[in-house]
């Protein structure tokens, strides 16, 4: 059967002032009414039961995710003691599955990304599972087409063609998982047509995924097998808080996609955003006549490119800007150019360097 997994324990530090430790962004309604998480379940439909969705979270967001999603069970939402990247977050989820449906298929997707076309997301969601039913061993992925240079993402550099059904959204065998590249090589894989953005949405079967972490990353696989022997008995938080907190993270390109031969990239057929910053609220969002995005009420005079976000009915009044970012919140105030705007992860560390928690 189908499970879901949805890894939501960022801390979206790109985001400040409005994604802070207690509501991260993948906690907030940034596009849309409805926060990312909730989005990300919602996207799922029918295609899995509450029951076969777990979410990987921070131990301290379990309450708040809860509130979000009073559908699922108790035990489907499982805090990290600390941060510890995606593999050993995936592998854990994995063994969690596996205690529950052996056979299991897993679908892995981040809680903070924007998508359209619900359906187009769902079909191809079934063309991977698809997939995998032909070639138990195998793992799928989404690649999305890229429409610039970008040196943020990661890449998939496809193969040849897989040969599927003539509906199918056009699928391929991968080649090599490529880190984030220089602007100069991001130009020449989008210029070539045969790279990817790597989606960070993966499908496999749970016992795929171990037996990779098992001969890639065995030191991590040892502490998360010890995790699973002591799940649902006595000892299941105190093994869980030291045999995880002992795993050296690791992102699951680097300790598995790296290595494993047999994987397949469809090429999504919907529209796909990873949020990463201020700036794709842009994107997601629409400008005005002249290319300002507003969330909030907002007066501007000569101004010009900006984004301005704002809340409870906060005005925020701009004179002569060009190209920045304003960001109003009850406690603090976020005024850059937006070309600056990855400083903003260097702010989040000053603050904690001051102890200004209560900002944080």
């Amino acid at each position: 059967m189908l499970h879901a997994v949805i890894m939501a324990g960022g801390a979206g530090t790109r985001f400040w002032p409005a994604s802070r430790a207690a509501l991260p962004k993948q906690l907030l309604a940034l596009v849309g009414k409805e926060t990312m998480l909730r989005q990300t379940v919602d996207r799922l439909g029918d295609l899995v039961t509450p029951e076969r969705i777990l979410v990987i979270t921070n131990e301290r967001l379990v309450p708040a995710v809860r509130q979000q999603l009073p559908e699922l069970p108790a035990a489907s939402i499982v805090g990290e003691p600390c941060k510890r990247d995606t593999a050993p977050c995936i592998g854990l989820a994995a063994i969690l599955v596996s205690r529950q449906d052996p056979d299991a298929t897993m679908a892995v997707l981040p809680a903070d990304h924007f998508i359209r076309q619900v359906g187009r997301f769902q079909d191809a969601m079934r063309q991977a599972v698809d997939l995998i039913k032909t070639q138990p061993d195998r793992i799928v992925t989404f690649g999305i087409r890229p429409t610039y240079p970008a040196e943020t993402f990661g890449y998939i550099q496809r193969g040849a063609r897989v040969d599927i059904h003539n509906d199918a959204a056009p699928t391929f065998v991968v080649k090599h998982f490529r880190e984030k590249p220089s602007l100069v090589t991001a130009t020449g894989y989008v210029e070539s047509g045969d790279y990817y953005w790597n989606s960070g949405i993966f499908l496999w079967k749970a016992k795929t995924i171990l037996g990779a972490l098992a001969e890639h990353q065995p030191e991590m696989f040892a502490h998360l097998e010890k995790i699973g022997a002591a799940w649902g008995t006595p000892r299941q938080d105190d093994v869980f808080k030291s045999e995880f907190t002992a795993i050296e993270g690791t992102s699951i390109d680097y300790a598995v996609m790296e290595h494993f031969k047999n994987i397949a990239v469809i090429e999504a057929p919907y529209d796909w955003d990873d949020l990463g910053s201020w700036r794709s609220l842009s994107r997601l969002a629409g400008t005005d006549r002249f290319d300002n995005t507003i969330i909030g009420r907002h007066l501007g005079t000569n101004t010009r490119g900006a984004i301005v976000v704002t809340t409870d009915d906060h005005l925020v009044v701009t004179v002569g800007l060009e190209d920045c970012l304003v960001v109003h919140t009850p406690e603090a105030t976020l005024v850059a150019r937006k070309q600056d705007e990855e400083a903003v992860r260097e702010i989040v560390k000053q603050l904690e360097a001051r102890g200004w928690t209560e900002y944080l």
